[in-house]
């Protein structure tokens, strides 16, 4: 099969010491799509951007070719080069946000991806543009020629990015994670949206990911990349049904876990009834109320102790404002009972007792854990406040036990930053944080989605680990099905603040009644 690119024995360094890309060698075939598989700097998207020299000025080519139609684009002028970036070769990145230009409109960036690279009358280019905006699905933005970036959802932006792309038909398509930042089902419409340009246009893809759901779907030949190397390569049946290597045989595991159902103690910990939460729309001088956001409405389910329970949605579906609502961050109606108490009738001394009983971990470590604290102080900053009297002695203790907990050595740990931490040992540490009060509740809100698949495992594992070992009860919130069925043993589907499917994991899997429930399992199985 004749390949339009094939990249050969691509070497790659940072600071003239680092290799970070280590003889690479891939071909992509003309009309077909290649993926590259592999966790976050293991050199997938370096890779692709050394095919359109748009490497960061710390890292430089030390070896090895690239051919473009038998053209070596390493030795290609300035000039030359930028005949090939967005024309031939064309780019889709992972966050349409900040590819945009948020000072123009989304025509006007169009028509200049069209007019840079054709002598073309702007009547036309302005036609052209509106027929491309109809072709990625935009067919109300076609119609309003001021629509700037931010009056676009997530999916709108990636298709808008989509519609720059194929602007001047290239033979070369590179999409570097295009639908990570994107809702499943909205994932799903933009992949289905670049298999149909595809086949109408004829284009060859690269598709980058570290996502093997994804990959599935869409690639026929498959390069699994792990510390710089390629470390196995084949056809999309191949690496899926006889994978050869240790770390693909991992990445493919890692997709169809399930959890290991635990027994459950029928002692309600949590129990919410008709629960409401409803953020007014306020209009005129006197800014009254004309109408409700219904984030969340006549919401009910009850968690026992030692239940994962899963809630699951798209963005908007309402699974902040309900967890905002139990931890009583926000207003709402309806009954929270916790521990046989309902919330709505503490006074705020009752609640800051409650609050070490319900525990929460966030979806970003990172900005969860505030940079100018080291370990000790993060973790024992809850003690503080809840065991005020607690001996330094007794504090050094807790703080070591639950550090061990979540496989953190305590004297290696102790006195650093977040900042001197990888993601996965950052979401430990938030892990920690919350445990060192021995809550009953843990609220699990997004904690993998920014981590890399691998790691993702890490922490589900030891989530697991410890509920089995405290009897903690969870409510894990996601929109990834996959992490929601390694971890759930009841899932709760929300859909516009309203519960349209709940039941045990497997039974919901393996039998899902609504259309959007099968949409989600969809684009994960």
């Amino acid at each position: 099969m004749d390949s339009i690119i094939s990249i050969k024995n691509l070497c790659v360094t940072f600071n003239n010491n680092n290799e970070v890309i280590k003889n690479v060698n891939i071909k992509i075939p003309k009309g077909k799509t290649t993926a590259i598989v592999g966790e976050s700097g293991s050199g997938k998207t370096l890779s692709a951007l050394s095919i359109l020299k748009l490497l960061p000025s710390s890292a430089k080519i030390t070896k090895g070719e690239i051919l473009y139609k038998e053209n070596n684009i390493l030795k290609l002028n300035k000039e030359k080069i930028q005949k090939i970036r967005g024309n031939k070769i064309s780019t889709i990145f992972q966050e349409p946000m900040t590819s945009l230009n948020p000072l123009h409109t989304i025509n006007k960036q169009i028509m200049e991806i069209i007019t840079n690279h054709n002598i073309i009358k702007k009547q036309k280019a302005f036609i052209k543009t509106q027929e491309l905006l109809n072709l990625v699905g935009l067919e109300q933005i076609a119609n309003r020629p001021k629509v700037y970036p931010y009056e676009l959802s997530g999916g709108q932006r990636q298709r808008a990015m989509i519609a720059m792309s194929i602007a001047n038909n290239p033979d070369v398509l590179i999409a570097d994670e295009p639908t990570t930042a994107l809702d499943v089902t909205i994932q799903m419409q933009i992949l289905d949206l670049l298999s149909n340009l595809q086949n109408k246009l004829g284009m060859t893809m690269l598709f980058i990911s570290h996502d093997l759901s994804v990959i599935k779907k869409v690639a026929d030949f498959i390069y699994v990349m792990k510390d710089g190397k390629i470390v196995e390569n084949g056809s999309s049946e191949k690496i899926f049904e006889y994978p050869e290597h240790s770390y693909t045989k991992e990445l493919i595991s890692s997709q169809s876990k399930k959890k290991i159902r635990n027994d459950i103690h029928q002692s309600e910990i949590l129990k919410v009834e008709n629960l409401d939460v409803w953020y007014p729309i306020k209009k005129g001088l006197f800014k009254r109320t004309i109408d409700y956001v219904k984030a969340i409405n006549k919401v009910s389910f009850t968690l026992n102790k030692g239940e994962s329970l899963g809630i699951v949605g798209e963005s908007g579906s309402g699974k902040t404002s309900l967890i905002l609502a139990i931890l009583k961050l926000i207003n709402c109606k309806g009954k929270i009972i916790i521990n046989n108490q309902n919330i709505a009738l503490l006074n705020d001394k009752e609640i800051l007792k409650l609050r070490k009983e319900i525990q929460i971990v966030f979806q970003d470590p990172f900005s969860s854990l505030s940079p100018r604290m080291n370990i000790e102080e993060i973790i024992s900053e809850g003690l503080n406040i809840h065991y005020s009297t607690i001996s330094n002695e007794q504090k050094k203790k807790r703080i070591k036990d639950v550090l061990n907990k979540v496989g953190l050595d305590y004297s290696k740990s102790i006195n650093k930053y977040p900042h001197e931490f990888s993601g996965g040992q950052r979401q430990r540490i938030a892990i920690a944080r919350a445990l060192i009060l021995e809550p009953k509740i843990l609220i699990l809100d997004e904690p993998t989605s920014a981590l890399d698949i691998t790691i993702q495992n890490q922490i589900i594992d030891l989530l697991n680990e410890i509920q089995r070992d405290l009897s903690l009860s969870y409510i894990f919130i996601s929109h990834d099905m996959k992490v929601i069925r390694s971890i759930s043993d009841n899932i709760i589907v929300l859909k516009n603040g309203v519960i349209v499917e709940q039941n045990i994991c497997e039974e919901l899997f393996n039998h899902p009644k609504s259309n959007y429930t099968k949409n989600l399992i969809r684009s994960v199985l």
